[in-house]
């Protein structure tokens, strides 16, 4: 028979708190296991307290800490009773197990690990967004003293999600801090929260699978308007006069090539070389967001952007573009393969360039699409939205489209096509309410312009027949 109870370590930590343990008692022996939960006072615990009072109404957090030291002991008690099965139930190989079978009963700290996983493992653009979210749960759980509590498996419950999720609706736009966070944005973050609960249970065993708060908690963002320019307003772009070597001249060559090459990506037009163009009027390149190959016969308009920039001194490796630094020690990685095996502080050099020049050229699209009268809000990408809408507007079918902008299905195309797609929806409605056809109210329009002898003329040889 075993028994288990709480005491509270008498020694303080490092942190200036003191540890809650469980005792487990088997045979006479007992031997102690450290749990998640740490108060600040020793007042705020009592060991002989009812089942979930131990912790003390003097800590805030009282209610959620009784949950997880009730968890943590059904989780010792069923050990115990697993063992028991195979005999092997003393107090030390239920300890050793329960050990053996944690790694950290910290969310918060297998949050931060994963996100130093992915930045080790080269994944800069992931890793921002999970950075990100980390910054945003730690700030949910500092106090007004700036102290951060920790935040451990158990408290991940649909209640908590709730109120994590009202607070990030509290937060300012970074890009517009006069706005609140877009409910896109927090779409994404809480996808992160739900890909990290997945990874710790399914990979990490730090979370049974029936506690997942996903299975019952749902969220969801908003559907946006893919923004996109007609062709009457690409041409005011195009038309627009400026002065040529202008940072601003120089944005809008960036957006009409990526206009006139189905779209191509910010990213990966920067990153363009010389010896992506080949036979001399073909683009090839493997696109950096899915390594897809696109290769494709350029267009008259986008050869004439080229040859602003092309000079007989260049080399086949050197940027098309004015955008990235030749000499930078990321230039050496030339296919997508050398860019996947640059050591991270040069992939995390690159990424910011790119966003750096990225960022850059939206600011110069949004003053050219004020000169020019476009009242849209013009960026980069908007260049491969412009694109897809005037090629569906002149009949390009999706399964073209799908090859033409390189997407990994067909259903992500139609997806991605859906606020464009408008041509059966158009020609129903106008099928509703066209006017049919009236051959006598037709006829007797006509007889209006008609003068009398000839209409009597008319009747005559009607009738003759």
């Amino acid at each position: 028979m075993a028994s288990f109870r709480f005491e509270l370590n008498n020694k303080p930590t490092k942190n200036k708190t003191f540890s809650i343990l469980l005792c487990v008692t088997t045979g006479g022996k007992r031997t102690r296991l450290k749990t998640s939960i740490e108060v600040k006072k020793k007042t705020d615990f009592k060991s002989k307290a009812k089942v979930g009072k131990w912790i003390q109404t003097s800590e805030p957090n009282n209610k959620k800490w009784n949950e997880v030291l009730e968890s943590e002991l059904e989780a010792a008690k069923k050990t115990y009773r697993d063992l028991r099965d195979d005999g092997l139930a003393t107090s030390e190989k239920v300890v050793s197990t329960i050990k053996a079978g944690e790694r950290s009963s910290s969310f918060l700290e297998y949050a931060k690990q994963r996100t130093a996983e992915i930045y080790e493992a080269g994944g800069i653009r992931n890793w921002k967004k999970y950075n990100g979210f980390c910054n945003k749960l730690e700030a949910f759980l500092t106090n007004d003293k700036g102290n951060v509590r920790d935040l451990v498996f158990a408290e991940i419950t649909p209640a908590f999600l709730s109120k994590f999720h009202s607070h990030l609706h509290t937060l300012k736009n970074e890009r517009e801090p006069e706005k609140k966070l877009h409910p896109n944005t927090i779409e994404i973050n809480l996808n992160i929260f739900r890909t990290l609960v997945k990874r710790a249970i399914e990979v990490e065993k730090l979370m049974k699978l029936e506690r997942n708060p996903f299975l019952s908690y749902h969220y969801k963002g908003v559907k946006t308007g893919k923004e996109k320019l007609d062709e009457a307003e690409i041409k005011l772009l195009q038309d627009y006069t400026l002065n040529k070597g202008s940072l601003i001249w120089h944005c809008r060559n960036y957006f009409m090539f990526s206009y006139y090459c189905a779209g191509i990506r910010a990213g990966d037009l920067i990153q363009l070389r010389w010896g992506n163009i080949i036979s001399g009027d073909r683009l090839h390149y493997e696109m950096g967001k899915n390594h897809k190959e696109r290769d494709f016969k350029m267009v008259d308009e986008a050869k004439e952007i080229l040859s602003h920039y092309y000079s007989p001194e260049a080399k086949v490796t050197d940027y098309i573009f004015p955008l990235l630094d030749n000499s930078a020690p990321y230039a050496t990685a030339i296919t997508q393969a050398d860019k996947d095996t640059l050591p991270t502080n040069l992939k995390s050099m690159l990424f910011s360039q790119i966003s750096s020049k990225n960022a850059l050229i939206n600011k110069e699209l949004k003053k050219l699409a004020k000169l020019a009268g476009i009242e849209k809000k013009v960026s980069f990408h908007i260049a491969r939205h412009s694109f897809a809408s005037v090629a569906k507007q002149k009949g390009t079918d999706n399964s073209m489209l799908k090859d033409l902008m390189a997407h990994s299905s067909l259903k992500v195309t139609e997806g991605y096509m859906g606020s464009f797609d408008t041509n059966d929806t158009d020609k129903a409605l106008e099928s509703i309410f066209k006017k049919k056809n009236d051959p006598k109210a037709e006829l007797l329009s006509l007889l209006e312009n008609v003068n009398p002898e000839d209409i009597q003329n008319l009747i005559n040889q009607i009738k003759t027949k």
